[in-house]
């Protein structure tokens, strides 16, 4: 006979969250509108990962650094060395476009971004914090926070500004539980390259209101033509930065599973108030990424051919005025339609957190485009 049953959760974090509300959830099911008897190739507009199109490689530099590091069998075990050894190189390689050097000390390699995000939420989510996300911006923070029970307060993006950041929207939505503000640079669904002197003013009000700036540079160096991008720890002297990034976007690796954050403070604010403490702590209490990926790492960032580092974009927004279409309600109900009758697949909007926008990648192969 059993006991009275004793096996319980913990009530206070947030199971309640929709599937549908991110990208994955609503990705799964586009796909399972498209009509199955229809012979056409389905057309990905809607797909964020560059590693599952056909046409879109990573180097075969990067490939054989992987496969010479797996086979060294150096790399099979749980070993702290490596780690330390890549923080090093993350170190050297994102110094590059900084003002000061950064010290191995200062970066946290992680599995993806995705696990850094969930390291900064599990810091920072202390009853009655809240955390400023851009509208739009990706919906897996959005989730990753409700789960947590970090408080979201959406701060608005200017499409008629080249989607530049509502600073007098950020100033108002701000209060003394405010932990940071989350930016995605270069911009994602955007495709927006945020200006030095914007990215100046964002650090400023940073300041002016006393919390960190959070930045996503997964898409770093993804950009159309001439524009360049610059880091958001450029301006780490006016307000402590965790950078955020990973080999997943520019590499065409999202599989692989390798990314960091970096604690860009040379006015050493996050030592001072322990975040980088608190953070590290974390850190040590979770999986490590795998070893030969991580030991490939020199490779992958030092020596990979310039050639394949083409001026490219992701993804753009595009309005959709349903007031000239017929029988179609809004976003959503135009990107299940046409995922149903043509076989097409596009992100509504309002996933990213506008509604009747669409969202839509174009990094695909020449065939398919």
């Amino acid at each position: 006979m059993w006991k009275k049953w004793s096996s319980r959760v913990n009530e206070e974090l947030n199971p309640g969250i929709d599937i549908t509300v991110t990208v994955r959830g609503t990705l799964s099911k586009l796909r399972q509108s498209v009509n199955e008897a229809d012979q056409r190739l389905v057309i990905p507009l809607s797909h964020g990962d560059p590693g599952a199109l056909s046409g879109i490689r990573t180097s075969h530099t990067v490939e054989k650094a992987v496969v010479d590091a797996l086979q060294s069998a150096k790399f099979n075990s749980c070993s702290e060395y490596i780690n330390l050894l890549m923080s090093r190189v993350v170190a050297d390689y994102l110094s590059r476009d900084l003002p000061y050097k950064l010290s191995p000390e200062d970066v946290y390699i992680t599995s993806g971004c995705a696990q850094a995000m969930e390291i900064i939420v599990t810091v920072f989510a202390y009853p009655g914090a809240n955390i400023l996300l851009p509208r739009v911006g990706f919906p897996n923070y959005d989730a990753r926070c409700a789960f947590s029970h970090l408080e979201v307060r959406h701060y608005d993006l200017l499409p008629e500004k080249g989607w530049e950041v509502d600073l007098d929207g950020v100033k108002a939505l701000a209060d003394e539980n405010t932990i940071g503000i989350l930016t995605i640079n270069p911009g994602s669904p955007c495709g927006n390259v945020s200006s030095y002197d914007h990215l100046k003013k964002i650090a400023e009000t940073a300041k002016e209101l006393g919390i960190l700036v959070i930045t996503d540079e997964v898409y770093g160096h993804l950009t159309f033509g001439s524009k360049s991008v610059v880091p958001v720890g450029v301006f780490a002297p006016i307000a402590p930065v965790i950078t955020l990034g990973s080999i997943s976007k520019r590499w065409a690796v999202t599989g692989w599973k390798l990314g960091w954050f970096v604690t860009c403070d040379p006015s050493g604010n996050l030592q001072k108030s322990k975040i980088a403490d608190y953070l590290k702590a974390c850190l040590n209490i979770i999986s490590d990424p795998v070893t030969f990926i991580q030991a490939a790492l020199p490779e992958v960032l030092e020596k990979t051919e310039s050639d394949f580092f083409l001026k490219r974009s992701v993804f753009l927004m595009a309005k959709l005025d349903v007031s000239f279409l017929q029988g179609i309600d809004d976003d959503v109900d135009f990107c299940f339609k046409l995922a149903k009758e043509e076989s097409v697949m596009v992100l509504p909007g309002v996933i990213m957190g506008l509604k009747n926008w669409l969202r839509l990648r174009f990094a695909l192969d020449v065939e398919t485009l």
